[in-house]
């Protein structure tokens, strides 16, 4: 087993920059998305006080995930991204249609994010062209990432801190206006706020079944990104000492500001009332009740913020993921982006990167493409899906081979934990059938996977060596 100590440096060249704390933030950043502040209130409105069931029911088998991936990890820290373990362990083809379809996953999340942030940008400057703030953010954000992982760890650090400060202050306001008996206007429904509010007259399913498990795949996406956290290990001092500390948590943190923000929401408006407007953030709502005339100026910041955190780690893990990529292939085009900077980045990856990310300024120029824009990242979103599943299956194989170490970093349950983890996966993506939106989307990624999967695997049907070409 190899040692993995204070090492600063790599045999290929990135450097282990990444401190304790910065990992710890990420963290929790990676567990807090713009879904969050902005989605809480579709999700509530879709199935009352019961969405709590579906946020503990994800968090807990997204842990379970992260326990999987967490214990390939610590067998084998240098590995910069964990969709590099079903190649190892599944097979060369069902690694490269993973491999390229969260690449290409992320590639679409980093547009997504790019959009977001000029929307809450043109919220202060209303008069500033889109493209000249996205080109703008991009720069700054890939020049973060090219420096140093090091300064990349500071700026999510910082973001990560932001979301915490507001998660907490919301929790904390709540909290004051529960224990002062606090009665809200009509904008609030004439609610007493009360932790009895939640229970209630209580329904399962409020809105019928259908909603409830409509829920299912909102919830999801909001979580989605939690796996960010195993991409930073290859650049992590003591990784074997800090990522099982950093996945641990991850029950306690979707406790707090998950959990903990939907019962005080809930527990201070009327979840009816929460329903009448969806698409308004309950932070403010809340905020605002308290008498905070400036909420939705500060929320914005802080939701303008998550989308940078979100763009920034799309950028890192994009980089990293197409790096892996060029590694594992003997093309020649490829082969170029094998290369580390002298600042331990794979600079040209990320910089690739960073120029197909610019399409989201031209996408979002043509006002026809903007609906096929959406689909697109729909289909991309669901494709995380996938991926996460052919992760946990790589992890099934991983237990089989030589390389497991039985006194590890070990799945809880693993005999139980593991095909149930696998289920409730499928489950989540037969769910994206109850609704419209999500149908076409589903639809179109099962054709995705169908027709790649099939090219991919005759790719390597009569390749015994992992060896990727492109």
């Amino acid at each position: 087993m190899m040692k993995y100590t204070n090492t600063t440096i790599n045999h290929d060249g990135t450097i282990r920059g990444l401190k304790k704390k910065h990992v710890q933030m990420i963290a929790i950043g990676g567990t807090i998305g713009t879904g969050l502040f902005l989605g809480a209130g579709n999700s509530i409105a879709k199935t009352g006080p019961s969405i709590l069931i579906v946020y503990a029911a994800l968090g807990f088998f997204f842990f379970l995930m992260m326990r999987g991936i967490g214990e390939m990890l610590y067998a084998d820290p240098s590995q910069h991204t964990f969709v590099s373990f079903i190649s190892k362990y599944v097979g060369a083809g069902s690694g490269y249609f993973a491999g390229w379809s969260y690449w290409i996953g992320l590639l679409f999340v980093a547009m997504a994010e790019l959009t977001a942030v000029s929307t809450y940008v043109k919220f202060w400057f209303p008069n500033l062209q889109t493209w000249l703030i996205q080109i703008v953010f991009l720069a700054i954000l890939t020049m973060i990432n090219l420096v140093a992982v090091r300064l990349f760890g500071e700026t999510e650090y910082w973001f990560a801190m932001i979301k915490i400060i507001a998660i907490v202050a919301m929790i904390i306001t709540g909290l004051f206006l529960i224990f002062t008996g606090f009665k809200s206007p009509a904008s609030g429904g004439h609610t007493v706020a009360s932790f009895g509010n939640v229970f209630s007259n209580f329904s399962l399913f409020p809105n019928g079944a259908s909603m409830f498990f409509a829920a299912f795949p909102m919830v999801f996406f909001a979580f989605q990104g939690m796996e960010f956290v195993g991409i930073t290990t290859a650049e992590t001092q003591n990784p074997r000492e800090v990522l099982p500390k950093a996945i641990n948590t991850i029950i306690l943190r979707i406790l707090i500001f998950y959990l903990g923000a939907m019962v005080i929401i809930m527990s201070i408006i009327n979840w009816h009332v929460i329903a009448k407007t969806p698409n308004q953030s309950p932070f403010v709502m809340v905020f605002q009740l308290a008498g905070f005339k400036a909420a939705a100026v500060v929320i914005n910041f802080v939701v303008l913020t998550s989308a940078a955190s979100a763009l920034n780690s799309a950028i890192y893990s994009a980089g990293r993921h197409f790096y892996q990529l060029a590694e594992e292939s003997d093309s020649h085009f490829m082969k170029q982006f094998q290369e580390i900077s002298t600042h331990g980045v794979p600079a040209k990856a990320i910089i690739l990167t960073a120029i197909l990310v610019l399409l989201s300024p031209i996408i979002n120029s043509i006002p026809q493409i903007t609906s096929a824009f959406g689909f697109i990242t729909a289909i991309s979103s669901n494709m995380y899906i996938i991926v996460y599943g052919m992760t946990m299956y790589a992890h099934r194989k991983f237990r089989e081979s030589t390389d497991f170490i039985p006194n590890g970093f070990i799945m809880p349950g693993y005999n139980w934990t593991s095909p149930l983890t696998l289920i409730f996966f499928a489950g989540i993506y037969i769910s994206l059938f109850f609704e419209s939106d999500s149908r076409m989307p589903a639809i179109g990624a099962i054709v995705f996977t169908l027709i790649f999967g099939f090219l991919s695997h005759r790719k390597f049907a009569s390749t015994a060596a992992p060896t990727v070409t492109l």
